[in-house]
């Protein structure tokens, strides 16, 4: 295996692990909402200040859903969602782009 190829499958692995760091906290980001944690405990307030820069081109897309409870609120944030799908098409992408970069030096 060449050098270029080793390169490359790293390259790949990267965009792949860097995605499923993203999607982790997203998902993490979800269940708490989705489940009603306190935002003031250090953890939850950890997560949700971490992925708010991933969000904000998805803010306004869709309206939040809520639901109250009996001392927490749960809150469905379908851009949350949306920001999972559209970045694991990204890396997708990304991937096939260097898939094909790699095609055209070889």
């Amino acid at each position: 295996m060449s050098q270029a190829d080793t390169a490359y499958k790293q390259a790949k692995r990267w965009v792949y692990y860097i995605l499923g760091v993203l999607e982790t906290i997203l998902a993490f980001r979800l269940l708490l909402k989705l489940l009603g944690a306190n935002p003031q405990s250090g953890f939850v307030r950890f997560v949700y200040n971490l992925t708010q820069v991933f969000l904000i081109p998805f803010r306004g897309i869709f309206r939040s859903l809520t639901s109250p409870g009996i001392e927490t609120m749960a809150v469905f944030e379908p851009g949350t969602l949306m920001a999972m799908l559209v970045y694991a098409l990204l890396a997708y992408a990304v991937v096939k782009i260097i898939e094909i970069r790699r095609a055209r030096i070889t």
